[in-house]
């Protein structure tokens, strides 16, 4: 499946799974993944920190079994070995993750791996990853100061064709701004997990 054919539009997980709700909360996650793919999510970012390994390992399962022979890709955050272990499509590093580059040399070719970027300065995290998620391009609660479209504009410009998906504030009153910024894509959080849907660009 070629990822970047057209405009990725990644769900990202909440995060909000822990070991004491897990079984609880586990198939509404799921249930607004399916939900998410069914209206035109193409990736979608497992982000759930506080899970046991083997926790985190039976929900990459049930969501690439969700996702089963349609055209959407599943990564998992940070934990390569669970992504390969569950059958996911890749990972997605954090900015104080190993290097792409280390992660590639155990991965099997075809393993998607994307990295977070907060700056141009940071375009060396690029060297193994094929794509880099930037932001926060908007407001966004606990994410600091935003980077604002003149900066998702100049990393692209500077990278492409290396494609780099915004993320951070995306909603439907701009998701159309950072595409025209230069985005191969945009990633959000709340805007894509069942609350609101954004209209899919690729109509």
């Amino acid at each position: 499946m070629m990822l970047f054919d057209k405009p990725v539009i990644c769900l990202i997980t909440r995060g909000g799974l822990v070991q004491k709700n897990f079984q609880i909360q586990k198939d509404m996650l799921i249930s607004n993944v399916r939900a998410a793919v069914s209206e035109g999510v193409t990736l979608v970012q497992i982000r759930e920190k506080s899970l046991a390994s083997s926790q985190l390992f039976e929900l990459a399962r049930h969501v690439v079994d969700v996702v089963a022979d349609k055209p959407v890709s599943v990564l998992v955050n940070d934990r390569w070995d669970i992504a390969l272990a569950s059958g996911a499509h890749g990972v997605h590093l954090r900015s104080d993750s190993m290097p792409a580059r280390t992660v590639r040399a155990q991965v099997p070719d075809g393993f998607i791996i994307g990295v977070s970027v907060h700056s141009l300065a940071e375009r060396e995290k690029f060297e193994g990853a094929d794509f880099a998620m930037f932001g926060p391009v908007f407001s966004t609660p606990g994410k600091g100061q935003p980077a604002g479209l003149p900066a998702l504009e100049e990393i692209c410009a500077a990278v492409r064709p290396f494609p780099v998906i915004a993320v951070g504030g995306i909603g439907f009153e701009n998701f159309k701004a950072v595409l025209a910024a230069g985005a191969a894509g945009f990633a959000a959080i709340r805007a894509l997990d069942g609350s609101q849907r954004i209209e899919s660009p690729h109509c």
